[in-house]
């Protein structure tokens, strides 16, 4: 399929915005859902709409079959050895709190250190904060470059034998930086870390084998990849998950229960305590089958492709800046339009049916690194086309032209 035609498949670009039509570029922040997704969980709300793992009837058991073929579809999607490692979560937020509350505080001790990015998104930073208050570990840094990419060289020097755990942004989504994870994972097992990946922006664009990373723990959020929102998944190495400890208790996750003691079921159930996300599943598990049809190397290839054409066309606009490294990059551009308020540049381009984000993207320490407050971003996704680029490009001309002298 063509963009043109993968664009037919997603009923809400069809509108109208401002008297124009839509141009949407914030799947960063959340993608569109294709009539698949919708579809699906139409179906299961109408036909299959009950609890999992409980009842015996037939609406439970096809609930329950959806519901566990879903993980599945998640685990061999991205490369995991087994459905055990795969846990149901809210998203990548929630799949990294599990990480850093049951895993992480669990190792931790006075002095050892937790290696992160200045790059990392709030949900990859504040919950090693909290886990390092508690624990007495030492938040650290790997220095960004220039361009806002890291080298390996840095990598090695940041990590030492006192380094536990390295939790790192795949794909940042700021500056739109591909980090190598392969690599500095062999840099972490080295030195005896582990490391949790945010693939909240890597999942849904590029081909993800975590066996083949050899990351220890990795996230994702369904509703980036044309699936519903509320929905993701924390991926972990089996040895890893079996002696963690749940973190939200209740039905669903136990085994015996006693007045004064209970046990755990097996995985991955331990970790999910309570009704699930069963039609979130559905949905995810109906996107994971629109995005292997499309195949991940033809999306990726797109969006570099729609990315390089952007950055071509958008650096030709006068007074404009372009935040992250030209190359190596998904697909992304952040911006700032001269002296103009990201804000006011994202109501203008509003005002022609074009819809971007503005603000600091839940990344403050890489906005003060950057030294600005706040940034636009135009963000892509595979039903996206370059005549969504040549508007983008037009209505900024536009925009330039109408706050005059606040450009420059």
């Amino acid at each position: 399929m063509i963009p043109a035609e993968i664009r037919e498949l997603f009923p809400i670009l069809k509108q109208e915005v401002n008297g124009h039509p839509l141009v949407y570029l914030d799947s960063a922040a959340t993608s569109q859902k294709p009539i698949q997704v919708i579809e699906a969980l139409k179906h299961y709300y109408e036909w299959d709409n009950a609890n999992v793992h409980r009842g015996v009837h037939t609406l439970g058991s096809r609930a329950t079959d959806a519901y566990e073929g879903a993980r599945a579809k998640v685990a061999k999607f991205i490369g995991a050895a087994s459905e055990q490692e795969i846990i149901f979560t809210r998203g990548t937020t929630t799949a990294i709190n599990i990480v850093a509350a049951s895993y992480a505080q669990s190792v931790l001790r006075e002095g050892d250190e937790i290696v992160l990015t200045p790059m990392e998104h709030h949900s990859n930073l504040i919950p090693w904060q909290q886990a390092a208050k508690k624990t007495g570990a030492i938040l650290k840094y790997i220095p960004l470059q220039p361009d806002g990419s890291i080298s390996l060289a840095d990598v090695e020097n940041t990590i030492t034998e006192r380094t536990k755990m390295v939790s790192i942004v795949y794909v940042s989504n700021v500056l739109g930086v591909i980090n190598p994870i392969k690599e500095i994972a062999q840099i972490a097992h080295k030195h005896g870390a582990k490391i949790m990946v945010d693939g909240a922006q890597s999942t849904p664009h590029m081909k993800v084998d975590v066996q083949d990373l050899d990351c220890d723990f990795y996230g994702l959020s369904g509703h980036k990849m044309c699936g519903p929102t509320g929905i993701g998944a924390l991926y972990g190495k089996k040895s890893l998950l079996n002696n963690m400890e749940p973190i939200e208790f209740g039905g669903e996750m136990i085994d015996h229960v006693d007045f004064y003691e209970s046990t755990w079921k097996e995985l991955p159930w331990k970790f999910e305590g309570g009704t699930p996300m069963i039609a979130g599943a559905v949905g995810l598990g109906a996107a994971i089958d629109f995005l292997t049809e499309v195949g991940m190397d033809n999306i990726f290839k797109h969006d570099i492709e729609l990315t390089n054409y952007a950055l071509e066309r958008m650096m030709q606009i006068p007074d404009l800046a372009v935040y992250g490294p030209t190359t190596n990059r998904a697909g992304l551009v952040t911006f700032n339009l001269g002296d103009v308020h990201p804000h006011d540049v994202a109501t203008v381009l509003d005002s022609m049916g074009i819809a971007v984000r503005a603000g600091h993207h839940c990344c403050q320490p890489l906005m003060r690194w950057l030294e600005q407050s706040s940034t636009a971003r135009a963000s892509f996704y595979l039903y996206n086309t370059e005549d969504d680029v040549d508007r983008l490009v037009k209505a900024l001309l536009k925009t330039k032209e109408y706050f005059g002298d606040a450009i420059g």
